[in-house]
């Protein structure tokens, strides 16, 4: 008996010291000289959850800097089930990006690429890419937002702030996405709609959020997650649907699907109904949860900074005073001399960083500065909020813009992203919150209605929101 069981102690010491050795080897895997050094968490999982951990807006990502620290601007982890490696070194970022659909190509890890589908514009690479996304710019591009949308911007933005105005408070994202979705941008991509059939693809438009992988509770993930592969179906069956019902009736209405089903017919298009269907989904979805946010920010920020707002007033009040028609909008060549408000836009946005983070994939072994890289992460956090770039980067400074080319991508600043993936949509995000801050600032009185914390998991969230308390200047004359 005693020998029987020294057998089976020492078969399962083995056993632990085997399993203890493969999972000391698999966390914390060898360089071998020219891949980054690092560590890959639990097996499967890697090191997701402290990846996804909340923490302050106002501090280093506590995850990056601890890596950073022990193994410099490069390294090795596992996240969402993916070996990646993690730049934050902007250098290297913006190598990486100058050989997209060369050495490199988008890929993101399964749960992110499973709510926006196969044929989302986000994840076609090459010629499709780009046939895609000039045919996002007919509906996003400078041109057609001079031609047929700030007008319409402009009057909507304005009639929501007056009803908001008169409830007293209102929650700003809520706001903008009503006046992004259900006002302004859905018309202009799909017109003539039956109103039960808008009001279920608005709901949907909403519902979608990438807020589900902002946290570290598998519950709430889990639940997040099922809400926005919903909404995505339900709106995908509705968009399907509305694009049969308009190929078959051959009726035109000047909308975006109007363009979009003009190209497909094309002899030998690039795409096909699924990627149009997917990529309205997905621009209508992504850009009324986006800019919502950085619309946020950027009045947290300047109800924070008296100083900033007297400055932005002074700037909008100089545009009414020497504006012709006193009644009319704000017009395209108003919108290009707001050099203060496109000041104001860029701190916020570096400071919220609405995608602090970009996946590419390697086609082949890539060797930069010395180190092999495959499935690559592109950290623009630790850029954003370097102080050897930005002095003070965690003060809300807009003045440290002054001089400078505000639309322009630099390794230093690429909160649209650069290359050829740069947001087809960034002009227009500029465009709605730009029109949005000159009637708020021109036409009401405001101030945070409570303590609206902000935390990054690791993008920008607003756990209670973006209220503020608002009373028309009028009502104090």
């Amino acid at each position: 008996m005693s020998l029987f069981w020294n057998t089976g102690l020492w078969v399962i010491a083995l056993v632990v010291v085997t399993i203890s050795h493969w999972w000391y080897r698999w966390s914390n895997p060898k360089s071998k000289g020219k891949l980054p050094p690092g560590s890959m968490g639990f097996p499967i999982i890697g090191e997701t959850f402290q990846f996804f951990k909340p923490y302050g807006f106002y501090e280093i990502f506590p995850f990056l800097k601890k890596k950073m620290l022990r193994y410099g601007p490069l390294f090795r982890t596992n996240i969402l089930g993916v070996k990646t490696v993690v730049s934050t070194d902007m250098d290297v970022n913006m190598e990486i990006l100058r050989q997209e659909n060369k050495s490199f190509i988008l890929s993101y890890p399964n749960g992110l690429d499973k709510t926006l589908g196969k044929d989302s514009l986000f994840f076609k690479t090459g010629n499709i890419h780009k046939h895609i996304k000039q045919l996002t710019l007919h509906l996003l591009g400078s041109e057609n937002l001079k031609r047929k949308i700030i007008k319409d911007m402009d009057r909507v933005t304005r009639e929501h702030l007056s009803l908001k105005a008169s409830e007293g408070i209102f929650d700003v994202k809520d706001t903008v996405s009503s006046v992004l979705i259900t006002a302004h941008l859905t018309p202009k991509v799909i017109s003539n709609l039956k109103p039960e059939t808008q009001a279920k693809l608005i709901k949907n438009f909403m519902a979608f959020s990438f807020d589900w992988f902002r946290t570290s509770y598998l519950l709430s993930a889990g639940r997040g997650l099922y809400n926005t592969l919903r909404a995505c179906r339900e709106g995908m069956q509705v968009l399907k649907d509305v694009y049969t019902w308009k190929k078959t009736s051959r009726e035109k209405y000047g909308d975006f699907l109007d363009t979009a089903i003009e190209e497909l017919e094309k002899e030998g298009s690039l795409v096909n109904e699924d990627a149009i269907v997917t990529l309205i989904f997905t621009l209508s979805s992504i850009i009324q949860d986006t800019t919502s946010k950085a619309t946020c920010m950027a009045v947290k920020f300047i109800s924070e900074n008296p100083k900033v707002l007297a400055e932005l007033k002074r700037e909008h009040e100089a545009i009414l005073a020497i504006r012709e028609d006193k009644e009319g909008g704000v017009t395209w060549e108003e919108y290009r001399k707001m050099t203060f408000t496109n000041m104001v836009i860029n701190e916020s946005l570096r400071l919220a960083n609405m995608a602090p983070m970009m996946f590419r994939k390697a086609v082949k072994d890539v060797e930069i500065k010395g180190k092999i890289h495959d499935s690559s992460r592109l950290d623009s956090d630790v850029v954003h909020l370097d102080p050897e770039i930005y002095e003070n980067p965690f003060q809300f400074n807009p003045w440290r813009w002054e001089g400078k080319e505000l639309r322009s991508v630099s390794k230093t600043f690429i909160v649209f992203g650069a290359g050829m993936r740069q947001c087809a949509g960034a002009e227009f995000a500029r465009l709605q919150i730009s029109i949005f801050l000159h009637h708020l600032v021109t036409n009401y009185n405001f101030s945070l209605s409570q303590d609206c914390e902000v935390v990054r998991v690791p993008g920008a969230h607003f756990p209670n929101g973006i209220s503020i308390n608002i009373s028309s200047l009028s009502q104090m004359t």
